[in-house]
């Protein structure tokens, strides 16, 4: 096991957490959801497509951090604890583990049936749990009006979500495998 991250790792991480943080400018509120619509979860499905399982968490941690010290970086171009500690914080926790499971779930070759599987049965299901329970925690609403408000209205763009960030990965994957950035073998 490698003690250190190669500069092709670190470019990798770099360009996914300055993605996500830019992809939070993507910002779509609705009137009965504290939760906003932002192409956060396709590139949070990126980064478990494309990096080994500690390099995404590390990648997920960066991003959490740089929110969590007042970077513009949160959904709607804002940071600080507020957001993070706010009624929609449990879906930025929930990233951390849900990325990690992907990873290691997802094989080391591309598989589209495994990848969307993956992001689907195994992402989708972490990020919404954490994000409802902890919806529910912060704004005290009853389980369905958590679900409503934190859940349903979300799945079917998040399954469109999942979908396209499984054929983005593969030619990402090619370029990077020809340009030397990963190997077959990790």
């Amino acid at each position: 096991m490698k003690s250190h991250y190669t500069v092709q790792d670190l470019t990798k991480m770099a360009l996914l957490t300055a993605l996500i943080s830019v992809s939070a400018y993507i910002n779509i509120p609705l009137p009965f959801s504290p939760v906003t619509i932002t192409a956060q979860t396709l590139v949070v499905n990126m980064i478990a497509l494309l990096l080994t399982p500690r390099q995404a968490g590390f990648c997920i941690l960066v991003y959490s951090l740089l929110g969590l010290v007042g970077l513009p970086v949160f959904s709607g171009g804002v940071g600080g604890p507020g957001k993070l500690f706010g009624p929609s914080g449990g879906y930025i926790f929930s990233w951390l583990p849900a990325v990690m499971l992907m990873s290691a779930l997802k094989g080391r070759n591309y598989h589209f049936i495994r990848y969307c599987a993956v992001t689907i049965f195994v992402g989708m299901p972490v990020i919404y749990s954490i994000g409802t329970v902890y919806m529910k925690y912060f704004t005290g609403m009853n389980w369905m009006a958590a679900l409503s408000a934190a859940v349903i209205p979300f799945i079917p763009l998040d399954l469109f979500k999942c979908i396209a960030a499984v054929l983005i990965a593969r030619p990402v994957q090619v370029s990077l495998v020809r340009s030397g950035g990963i190997s077959r073998a990790k």
